[in-house]
């Protein structure tokens, strides 16, 4: 009975465990960070960086449904695809602010193996025509997510269940970029003035060179699959069989972390969203500052007929002598 009790406390301490954690922890599934990494020439200087991150809430969405049918004839084909269509298109246009589109996507024949029977040789099989298959693509736009469920409702009472994508818009991105810009340009601003404090140097004079650039991370991309499960490990002979249950595929959706940016727009990402990242980097030449003071340094001097000495300002205008 001990031994028994012992077991189960083990059992129940990993299920606690695992739910504070995830259990996307079982297959370390979290991927290396894929934040936006402006390059830059290599050469010796200092680099002032600021990168960004905005999470923007879409405006408008698209959905994507894939409808298949088969049939004998083309006529049969067409018919039937079009009512289940004309149908689904009927019900989800009256919902508010819905657009729909038709996409044709495929019309090819469809073939089978008839066997061909001979009584001195083996059986032949020969591919023949049966009929014809037909696809297209649903495309519905719409503002209100929670519209999404309707549509997918709708479209199964006429046996359309293959919901493709769906992707996300934003009319907001170009008054995001033009934020992101200026508050990037606030902070690498006092960056420089930073380095100069503890420095104690200006870079006014000194040769500058700026990389910027952005990127923007849409929902359907940052999605991630993992399976939860805990299997045994048995010793086994090779001749022995195993039949293994299937395991439940789970997706989540996997926003670009907020820990290696300066400064962030919206950081609460309840629902999927459209993430902008922006970076600039500017590279700071000390190296050319100090070798155009120590030529400026440099002292000329003339000796004149006479024997006399005759210090030469080689910045200054033409001189006579």
């Amino acid at each position: 009975m001990k031994k028994l009790f012992y077991a189960s406390f083990i059992l129940f301490s990993q299920f606690i465990i695992g739910q504070v954690s995830g259990n996307v922890n079982y297959q370390n599934q979290y991927s290396p960070s894929n934040t936006i990494d402006i390059g830059f020439p290599t050469s010796e200087g200092i680099v002032a960086s600021v990168k960004g991150l905005a999470n923007v809430k879409a405006d408008s969405y698209m959905a994507i449904f894939s409808i298949t049918q088969t049939g004998k004839t083309t006529k049969e084909v067409n018919e039937l695809l079009d009512q289940r269509i004309n149908k689904s298109l009927e019900e989800i246009k009256l919902k508010k602010g819905v657009e729909t589109f038709v996409d044709m996507i495929s019309f090819v024949p469809v073939y089978e193996y008839e066997v061909e029977k001979k009584v001195f040789s083996r059986k032949t099989y020969n591919e023949v025509p049966v009929g014809f298959e037909l696809k297209k693509n649903i495309h519905i736009k719409f503002t209100d997510p929670n519209q999404l469920n309707d549509f997918i409702s709708i479209l199964s009472n006429h046996e359309i269940y293959d919901l493709v994508r769906v992707d996300y818009f934003s009319n907001a991105l170009e008054n995001i970029k033009k934020e992101m810009m200026n508050k990037a340009k606030l902070l690498i601003q006092e960056k420089i003035k930073n380095y100069e404090l503890l420095l104690g140097e200006t870079f006014t004079n000194v040769e500058k060179r700026i990389a910027d650039g952005f990127a923007v991370n849409l929902p359907v991309e940052m999605y991630k699959s993992y399976e939860a499960y805990n299997s045994s490990s048995l010793n086994l002979k090779k001749a022995a069989n195993v039949n293994q249950a299937s395991k439940s595929t789970t997706l989540y959706y996997q926003p670009v972390f907020n820990k290696e940016f300066d400064f962030i727009i919206n950081p609460v990402v309840l629902e999927p969203v459209i993430q902008v990242q922006y970076e600039v980097k500017i590279f700071i030449n000390r190296e050319k500052e100090k070798k155009q003071a120590a030529k400026a340094d440099k002292e000329f001097i003339l000796i004149t007929p006479n024997g006399n000495l005759k210090p030469i300002n080689v910045n200054s205008p033409k001189q006579t002598y």
